[in-house]
């Protein structure tokens, strides 16, 4: 009898075929058959069992199985070895304690962005609301393990949406001072204090940080920014000691033009009419 083989934690096989291309056989993993189509039976330990579609099947490393396919059959299998369910990354305890449902209710961010689902997970959910209000319609949800592990499942997609949109988890994030610190010694430095980042080096989503920034400090980031540059340059203006050229150049302006492009945009005047009062004196 052929013994099969499984390496990896998990895999998952769709094959449809008229002949079974596997005699009897064992296998050290276990594994999930949903007959997806078709008809045939099923030869399990001896045991003769009939199948269509809609049948789930599962066996075990101590089982012997084969096919026997009266119609060509698509068949679904799940196979996992027992490292899956053992392994740390599903099962971490700390993991757990910072993104438990609660937490994830109670996080911020959520009530901030909307979430952005990838077209399979945005299957999955639809598919997974069917189930529960398919089960609602006939059966006690509120002590059903079956509706348990669909929400639970729910809270898994999640999840995964905000890893995928690099959210933070945790809802842990600088201290006010910090940010302003940070923006204030790298103001000299335009490419340090874009969004996408400085949303990086303190570890928050670029999609979240304005919405983060706003609600902490009551001002647009953008504008924040701009007017911090603004006091700094208009000091220099009128100190008399720096001309355009050299302001332009110190807070990494292209050129005196695109200083005095971005100056006129934020105050509605060009930074020249400090030179013509410096003349009039």
């Amino acid at each position: 009898m052929t013994k099969l083989k499984q390496f990896f934690p998990l895999e998952i096989l769709d094959f449809e075929e008229a002949s079974f291309h596997l005699t009897i056989h064992g296998q050290n993993y276990f594994e999930l058959v949903y007959i997806y189509d078709g008809m045939g039976i099923h030869q399990i330990n001896q045991n003769h069992l009939s199948y269509c579609s809609g049948d789930l099947f599962v066996i075990s490393p101590e089982d012997e199985h084969n096919f026997k396919m009266d119609t060509k059959t698509r068949v679904i299998c799940i196979k996992f070895t027992d490292d899956y369910f053992s392994s740390k990354e599903h099962w971490k305890f700390q993991d757990y304690m910072n993104n438990n449902p609660e937490s994830i209710m109670n996080n911020k961010i959520l009530k901030e962005v909307k979430l952005e689902f990838s077209s399979e997970n945005h299957q999955i959910l639809r598919n997974t609301i069917d189930n529960i209000l398919l089960y609602n319609n006939s059966h006690n949800v509120v002590t059903s393990p079956v509706v348990f592990h669909q929400v639970l499942s729910v809270f898994g997609i999640i999840k995964e949406a905000m890893q995928d949109m690099s959210l933070n988890g945790n809802d842990h994030f600088p201290a006010r001072e910090q940010l302003i610190s940070y923006i204030h010694q790298h103001i000299y430095i335009p490419d340090k204090v874009k969004i996408k980042n400085i949303a990086s080096h303190f570890n928050i989503a670029a999609t979240y940080f304005s919405a983060y920034f706003k609600r902490n400090f009551d001002i647009n980031y953008r504008e924040y920014l701009n007017h911090y540059r603004l006091m700094l340059i208009n000091k220099r203006l009128k100190s008399g000691q720096f001309n355009m050229s050299q302001i332009a150049e110190e807070f990494g302006f292209n050129d005196e033009s695109h200083f005095s492009h971005f100056y006129k945009n934020n105050t509605g005047h060009s930074p020249s009419l400090y030179d013509l009062s410096k003349k009039k004196k």
